[in-house]
Protein backbone atom coordinates (compact mmCIF):
# COMPACT_ATOMS: atom_id res chain seq x y z
CA UNK A 1 0.00 0.00 0.00
CA UNK A 2 1.23 3.46 -0.97
CA UNK A 3 1.43 5.82 2.15
CA UNK A 4 0.20 9.55 2.42
CA UNK A 5 3.31 11.46 2.97
CA UNK A 6 4.83 15.20 3.71
CA UNK A 7 7.98 15.81 3.66
CA UNK A 8 8.15 19.16 5.86
CA UNK A 9 11.96 19.78 5.32
CA UNK A 10 13.57 19.62 1.62
CA UNK A 11 16.21 22.10 -0.20
CA UNK A 12 15.38 21.07 -3.46
CA UNK A 13 16.17 24.98 -3.98
CA UNK A 14 19.96 23.98 -4.59
CA UNK A 15 22.09 23.04 -7.02
CA UNK A 16 22.01 18.99 -6.22
CA UNK A 17 18.70 19.49 -8.20
CA UNK A 18 19.09 22.02 -10.75
CA UNK A 19 19.44 20.01 -13.31
CA UNK A 20 16.55 17.16 -12.52
CA UNK A 21 13.80 19.00 -9.68
CA UNK A 22 11.06 17.93 -11.86
CA UNK A 23 12.06 14.28 -12.07
CA UNK A 24 12.47 14.10 -8.17
CA UNK A 25 8.97 15.62 -7.89
CA UNK A 26 8.01 12.70 -9.93
CA UNK A 27 9.42 10.08 -8.15
CA UNK A 28 8.17 11.97 -4.45
CA UNK A 29 4.67 11.59 -5.89
CA UNK A 30 5.10 7.98 -7.12
CA UNK A 31 5.99 7.42 -3.50
CA UNK A 32 3.00 8.66 -2.02
CA UNK A 33 4.43 12.26 -0.67
CA UNK A 34 1.43 14.53 -1.01
CA UNK A 35 3.84 17.73 -0.10
CA UNK A 36 6.90 18.79 0.21
CA UNK A 37 7.91 22.44 1.95
CA UNK A 38 11.10 24.06 0.06
CA UNK A 39 13.62 25.61 3.00
CA UNK A 40 15.28 28.87 2.41
CA UNK A 41 18.70 29.35 3.91
CA UNK A 42 19.43 32.56 2.41
CA UNK A 43 18.00 35.28 -0.04
CA UNK A 44 18.64 32.81 -3.31
CA UNK A 45 17.25 30.22 -2.42
CA UNK A 46 14.38 31.89 -0.84
CA UNK A 47 13.57 33.05 -3.81
CA UNK A 48 14.03 29.91 -5.57
CA UNK A 49 11.39 28.21 -2.67
CA UNK A 50 8.62 30.74 -3.64
CA UNK A 51 9.63 30.12 -7.59
CA UNK A 52 9.17 25.76 -6.66
CA UNK A 53 6.18 26.52 -5.13
CA UNK A 54 4.54 28.65 -8.02
CA UNK A 55 5.32 26.39 -10.48
CA UNK A 56 3.99 23.11 -8.23
CA UNK A 57 1.25 25.06 -6.99
CA UNK A 58 -0.80 22.50 -3.93
CA UNK A 59 2.11 20.48 -3.93
CA UNK A 60 5.57 22.62 -3.54
CA UNK A 61 5.26 25.06 -0.60
CA UNK A 62 8.12 27.49 0.59
CA UNK A 63 9.62 28.66 3.66
CA UNK A 64 12.06 31.94 3.22
CA UNK A 65 14.70 32.82 5.54
CA UNK A 66 18.24 33.03 6.59
CA UNK A 67 19.65 30.05 8.26
CA UNK A 68 21.87 31.04 10.94
CA UNK A 69 25.16 29.85 9.29
CA UNK A 70 24.42 32.32 6.12
CA UNK A 71 23.81 35.20 8.42
CA UNK A 72 27.37 36.22 8.41
CA UNK A 73 27.58 36.92 4.79
CA UNK A 74 24.36 38.33 4.19
CA UNK A 75 23.98 42.21 3.26
CA UNK A 76 22.10 44.50 5.23
CA UNK A 77 19.47 45.05 2.88
CA UNK A 78 18.56 40.75 2.82
CA UNK A 79 16.22 40.38 5.63
CA UNK A 80 13.62 43.27 4.09
CA UNK A 81 13.86 40.72 1.03
CA UNK A 82 12.47 38.02 3.38
CA UNK A 83 9.94 40.07 4.77
CA UNK A 84 9.19 40.89 1.19
CA UNK A 85 9.27 37.54 0.24
CA UNK A 86 6.71 36.04 3.25
CA UNK A 87 4.39 37.46 1.38
CA UNK A 88 4.38 35.29 -2.40
CA UNK A 89 1.64 32.75 -2.49
CA UNK A 90 3.07 29.50 -1.49
CA UNK A 91 5.06 30.68 1.27
CA UNK A 92 4.14 28.82 4.36
CA UNK A 93 6.09 29.20 6.80
CA UNK A 94 9.04 31.39 8.09
CA UNK A 95 12.59 29.76 8.50
CA UNK A 96 14.80 28.14 8.84
CA UNK A 97 15.89 30.03 11.39
CA UNK A 98 17.56 29.33 14.97
CA UNK A 99 21.14 28.95 16.01
CA UNK A 100 23.97 26.48 15.22
CA UNK A 101 27.09 26.13 18.07
CA UNK A 102 28.80 23.04 15.83
CA UNK A 103 30.14 25.25 12.40
CA UNK A 104 31.58 28.72 13.50
CA UNK A 105 30.45 30.75 10.43
CA UNK A 106 28.47 33.24 11.89
CA UNK A 107 29.28 34.95 16.25
CA UNK A 108 26.38 34.05 18.44
CA UNK A 109 25.16 37.47 18.69
CA UNK A 110 24.30 38.14 15.44
CA UNK A 111 22.70 34.54 15.39
CA UNK A 112 20.49 35.61 18.12
CA UNK A 113 19.56 39.02 16.64
CA UNK A 114 18.56 37.28 13.57
CA UNK A 115 16.36 34.63 15.33
CA UNK A 116 14.34 37.47 17.17
CA UNK A 117 14.38 39.08 13.31
CA UNK A 118 12.55 35.79 12.42
CA UNK A 119 10.70 35.32 15.20
CA UNK A 120 9.34 38.79 14.81
CA UNK A 121 8.57 37.98 11.20
CA UNK A 122 6.75 35.01 12.23
CA UNK A 123 4.35 37.16 14.61
CA UNK A 124 3.92 39.93 12.05
CA UNK A 125 2.58 37.37 8.90
CA UNK A 126 0.98 34.35 11.38
CA UNK A 127 3.55 32.11 9.61
CA UNK A 128 4.64 29.29 11.41
CA UNK A 129 8.85 29.06 12.35
CA UNK A 130 11.32 26.44 11.12
CA UNK A 131 14.01 25.83 13.50
CA UNK A 132 17.48 24.83 13.09
CA UNK A 133 19.21 23.40 15.85
CA UNK A 134 22.85 21.80 16.06
CA UNK A 135 24.55 21.69 19.14
CA UNK A 136 22.12 24.93 20.13
CA UNK A 137 18.73 23.00 21.20
CA UNK A 138 19.28 25.09 25.47
CA UNK A 139 20.37 27.87 23.91
CA UNK A 140 17.14 28.04 21.66
CA UNK A 141 15.08 27.05 24.78
CA UNK A 142 16.29 30.15 26.66
CA UNK A 143 15.68 32.67 23.40
CA UNK A 144 12.37 31.28 22.96
CA UNK A 145 11.17 32.10 27.10
CA UNK A 146 12.28 35.44 26.45
CA UNK A 147 9.68 36.01 23.93
CA UNK A 148 6.48 37.83 24.69
CA UNK A 149 4.81 34.92 22.44
CA UNK A 150 5.92 31.79 21.42
CA UNK A 151 4.66 31.35 17.30
CA UNK A 152 4.21 28.42 16.64
CA UNK A 153 6.57 26.13 14.66
CA UNK A 154 8.81 23.06 14.13
CA UNK A 155 12.45 21.76 15.93
CA UNK A 156 13.60 20.59 12.30
CA UNK A 157 16.06 17.18 11.99
CA UNK A 158 15.76 17.48 15.90
CA UNK A 159 18.86 15.95 17.71
CA UNK A 160 18.52 17.06 21.40
CA UNK A 161 17.28 14.34 24.23
CA UNK A 162 13.78 14.02 25.76
CA UNK A 163 14.22 16.59 28.65
CA UNK A 164 14.86 19.40 25.47
CA UNK A 165 12.28 17.87 23.89
CA UNK A 166 9.38 18.50 26.39
CA UNK A 167 10.73 21.96 26.59
CA UNK A 168 9.81 21.87 22.83
CA UNK A 169 6.28 20.30 23.18
CA UNK A 170 5.49 22.91 25.91
CA UNK A 171 6.31 25.81 24.16
CA UNK A 172 3.61 24.61 21.93
CA UNK A 173 6.10 23.61 19.04
CA UNK A 174 6.09 20.13 16.80
CA UNK A 175 9.03 17.86 16.59
CA UNK A 176 10.38 16.63 13.01
CA UNK A 177 13.09 13.61 12.55
CA UNK A 178 15.22 12.73 9.57
CA UNK A 179 17.12 10.28 8.78
CA UNK A 180 19.33 10.19 11.21
CA UNK A 181 16.48 8.57 13.38
CA UNK A 182 17.00 5.45 11.26
CA UNK A 183 20.99 4.93 11.80
CA UNK A 184 22.16 1.77 13.67
CA UNK A 185 23.65 3.65 16.47
CA UNK A 186 20.53 6.28 17.22
CA UNK A 187 18.66 3.84 19.76
CA UNK A 188 18.32 7.20 21.83
CA UNK A 189 17.56 9.24 19.14
CA UNK A 190 14.34 6.04 18.76
CA UNK A 191 13.00 6.42 21.91
CA UNK A 192 12.50 9.84 21.71
CA UNK A 193 10.60 9.76 18.52
CA UNK A 194 8.51 7.11 20.26
CA UNK A 195 7.53 9.33 22.92
CA UNK A 196 6.34 12.50 20.97
CA UNK A 197 2.65 12.77 21.23
CA UNK A 198 1.09 11.87 18.11
CA UNK A 199 -0.52 15.29 17.31
CA UNK A 200 3.52 17.03 17.80
CA UNK A 201 5.21 14.52 15.60
CA UNK A 202 7.32 15.22 11.60
CA UNK A 203 8.66 13.48 9.12
CA UNK A 204 11.53 15.04 6.84
CA UNK A 205 14.46 14.30 4.96
CA UNK A 206 16.19 17.49 5.17
CA UNK A 207 17.37 16.44 1.41
CA UNK A 208 19.28 16.53 -0.65
CA UNK A 209 21.80 16.11 3.14
CA UNK A 210 20.88 13.10 5.67
CA UNK A 211 19.76 9.57 3.54
CA UNK A 212 17.83 7.31 5.96
CA UNK A 213 19.25 3.79 5.74
CA UNK A 214 19.29 1.89 4.10
CA UNK A 215 20.69 4.64 1.79
CA UNK A 216 23.03 6.35 4.38
CA UNK A 217 25.75 8.40 3.03
CA UNK A 218 24.36 8.31 -0.45
CA UNK A 219 23.83 11.86 -1.95
CA UNK A 220 21.13 13.59 -2.79
CA UNK A 221 19.03 12.55 -0.77
CA UNK A 222 15.53 13.59 -2.23
CA UNK A 223 12.02 12.98 -0.52
CA UNK A 224 10.89 10.01 -2.44
CA UNK A 225 12.90 8.65 0.81
CA UNK A 226 10.70 10.09 3.51
CA UNK A 227 8.96 6.88 3.85
CA UNK A 228 12.19 5.11 5.27
CA UNK A 229 12.18 7.67 8.05
CA UNK A 230 8.42 7.17 8.86
CA UNK A 231 8.54 3.52 8.87
CA UNK A 232 11.57 3.32 11.17
CA UNK A 233 9.66 5.77 13.77
CA UNK A 234 6.55 3.40 13.24
CA UNK A 235 7.88 0.95 14.04
CA UNK A 236 9.63 2.29 17.17
CA UNK A 237 6.40 3.34 18.09
CA UNK A 238 4.65 0.08 17.46
CA UNK A 239 2.08 1.48 15.24
CA UNK A 240 1.57 0.53 11.63
CA UNK A 241 3.49 2.70 9.40
CA UNK A 242 -0.35 3.53 7.24
CA UNK A 243 -1.38 5.04 11.03
CA UNK A 244 1.62 7.13 11.00
CA UNK A 245 1.93 8.08 7.57
CA UNK A 246 -1.82 9.88 7.94
CA UNK A 247 -1.20 11.31 11.04
CA UNK A 248 2.02 13.34 9.91
CA UNK A 249 0.95 14.45 7.11
CA UNK A 250 -2.42 15.47 8.80
CA UNK A 251 0.26 17.02 11.51
CA UNK A 252 1.61 18.88 8.76
CA UNK A 253 -1.00 20.44 7.02
CA UNK A 254 -2.09 21.83 10.71
CA UNK A 255 1.19 23.28 11.54
CA UNK A 256 1.96 25.06 7.87
CA UNK A 257 -2.17 25.93 7.26
CA UNK A 258 -2.72 23.87 4.04
CA UNK A 259 -6.15 22.69 2.92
Amino acid sequence: MTLSLFDTHAHLNVDAFSDNVDVVVQRAKDSGVTGIMVIGIDVATSRRACDLAASHPGFLFAAVGIQPNSVAESHPDDFSVIQELAGCPGVRAIGETGLDCYWDDTPIDMQHDFFDRHLQLCRDTALPMVIHMRESGELIADQLRRQTEIPAGVMHSYTGDLGLAVQCLEMGLYISFAGMVTFKKSEELRSVAKAIPEDRLLVETDSPYLSPEPFRGKRPNEPARVEHTLRCIAEARGVTAEYLADLTTENAKRLFQLP
